[in-house]
Formats: structure tokens, sequence, C-alpha cells
């Protein structure tokens, strides 16, 4: 049996209400239930309608879709978290690998926080949206780096009229060879040279 004080320090740890308020988590704290499950026990099955979020107490589980194992689990995780939002099936399964304690909030639990505390609800909005805000500006600096730069037909066309076309190079040639020759306008004894920046 936890003591309050291990509740709540195991609430903290979930992503999603890291940054709530101590009173606000102490309430989420006091409602969860505690479940224990043997060795082996598979808690939910992929495609599953899910409802619960489950932090790991004691124990070791396996996250795993069919036989194919994406990661294990240990004291102090959580899993299941976005299902106490959307309901959606299950996106893979979670079988214990030892005997396993987990603390458990289900969906009607935590609303009915919210209609005693409503400003959980804000708080997780809050957090939800900067997440959100931060998984966008991290997707675009990735496309960012990896898409090519691309000039204006302006600067295209500056450039190619100061690309030195005349200058011949023969990478063939000898090393002691003269070095290559800039043609020089008639009118002027400077290399003619234009601006590539359109201003």
């Amino acid at each position: 049996m936890l003591t309050s004080v291990d509740r709540l320090l195991f609430v903290r740890a979930v992503p999603i209400f890291t940054e709530l308020r101590d009173d606000f988590l102490v309430r989420l704290a006091s409602i969860m239930d505690e479940l224990s499950f043997p060795a082996n026990h598979r808690i939910f099955r992929e495609g599953e309608e899910g409802r619960s979020l489950y932090i790991v107490v004691s124990g070791q589980v396996r996250v795993h879709l069919r036989s194919q194992e994406l990661t294990t689990l240990s004291k102090g995780t959580c899993f299941g978290e976005m299902s106490l939002f959307d309901a959606e099936p299950r996106s893979a399964s979670v079988t214990t690998t030892s005997a396993c304690d987990c603390l458990v909030l289900t969906q009607q639990q935590l609303y009915e926080a919210i209609d005693e505390t409503p400003g959980i609800a804000v708080n997780i909005i809050k957090l939800l949206s900067r997440r959100i805000r931060e998984i966008n500006r991290d997707r675009n600096r990735q496309q960012s780096a990896n898409q090519p730069t691309k000039l204006s037909p302006m600067l295209q066309s500056a450039l190619q009229e100061v690309t030195p076309s005349s200058i011949t190079l023969n990478q063939d040639a000898d090393e002691s060879a003269p070095a290559p020759k800039v043609r020089r306008s008639p009118k002027t004894s400077k290399t003619r040279y234009e601006s590539p920046w359109p201003y």
C-alpha cells in the first residue's frame, strides 16, 4: 500500500502531469487505484479500446506489437496516457515480464476530478498545446534542414551574368602553365562585375 507522498511522487513523474500544481496532483493521486498483476499477464491488447493510464510502481512490463518488442518499462514510467483523452484503440499490447504493481487512473476518474477542480483541465490543455507547438517547431526545423536552398529567378539571372564563363581552365594542363586570363572590357581596364543582389 502506497503512502500519499509515494502516490504524489509517482503521479508527478507522468509527463502530462509534470507541470500541474501540487494541489491538482494530490487530487489525482488520491483517486487512483492500485492494481497488482502476475508475471506474463497481458494488461491490454493492441486494438482494444483504452480508457486508463497506468504508472508502474514495481516490476516491469514490455510494450509489443504481436511478437515484436518495442520497449520495456519499469518503475516510475507510465503507459496509456493518451487514452485518457481520446479513448482510441490501443496502438500496442502491454504484458508484464514479472510481478507488477501499478497505479491506474481511468478516464472517468479524471473527468470527475476535472468537474470538481476545473483548473486541472486548463493546465493539461496548456501543457498539451505547448507539446504540439514544440513538435511542430521541430518538424519545421527538420524540413528546413532537408530542403535545398532555392534562389529567386532574379538572383539566378544575376549570378549567371557574373559567372566567369570567359575563364578557360585546363585541368589536364601542366602545373607550370600560366594562369588563365580574364577578358577585360575594352572600355575599361577593370574586370567587369555586376552585383548579384537585386537591390
